[in-house]
């Protein structure tokens, strides 16, 4: 009984260590893959693992809503380098459709967490008896869960929805500023750029109009 004990408590020594090691990204692009955040991430240190996370069981199939992602860092300093170079400048990972947003690992975000051993066992039992006094208690928490599914379903919609306008305008951006850059190259390389200055009596250096002979 003793050694179940002793291996209990070294597995969750051994997880805790672990988790101070990981650091959260959040508000990931739904584009990311653990292949890719390993490399983005590896600039700042040893990568051992990344677990990608979305934020809710639906959002894995709906694909266009932000994800997270765990990333086991070889030791606590590389993640805490992590956190602050991340955390003082904005990172993206997989372009659009915003900056990362990392933060410390919690155990609560490790669904394969081992048990505190130092925590009581959590006792459970069917509530069949109509008599139960129980029973009214228990109700109240189905029916409340049931609400708190519907409001999720809500607020997961609402949030896709909000993702996909972000998008729309970021892309819409990103196409202007595009457009203006072309713009700017064309009249550089077919002399517009020359024509313009001498009708405004503007002096162009070769630095300025590489077209210039």
């Amino acid at each position: 009984m003793g050694s179940v004990v002793e291996d209990e408590q070294k597995a969750y020594a051994e997880f805790r260590e672990k988790v101070r090691r990981t650091v959260f990204i959040d508000c990931l692009s739904p584009a990311a893959t653990a292949p890719v955040v390993k490399a983005a991430i590896g600039q700042f240190g040893k990568v051992l693992s990344v677990r990608i996370v979305p934020k809710l069981p639906e959002a894995a199939e709906g694909g266009s809503l932000p994800q997270g992602a765990l990333v086991e860092m070889e030791t606590a300093a590389r993640a805490k380098a992590v956190l602050q170079a991340t955390g003082d400048m904005p990172f993206m990972i997989s372009g659009m459709p915003r900056p990362i947003s990392p933060m410390p690992a919690t155990e609560d975000m490790f669904s394969d967490r081992p048990r505190n051993p130092d925590r009581p066992r959590i006792a459970a039992r069917w509530l069949d008896d109509p008599a139960d006094p129980d029973l009214p208690a228990a109700q109240r928490l189905r029916q409340l869960a049931a609400k708190h599914a519907r409001e999720r379903a809500a607020m997961l919609q609402y949030q896709l929805e909000e993702e996909e306008k972000l998008e729309g305008q970021q892309k819409q951006l990103l196409r202007q500023s595009y457009d203006k850059y072309e713009l700017i190259q064309g009249i550089m390389q077919d002399g517009s750029l020359r024509q313009l200055a001498s009708y405004y009596n503007i002096r162009v250096g070769e630095d300025d109009d590489p077209g210039l002979p």
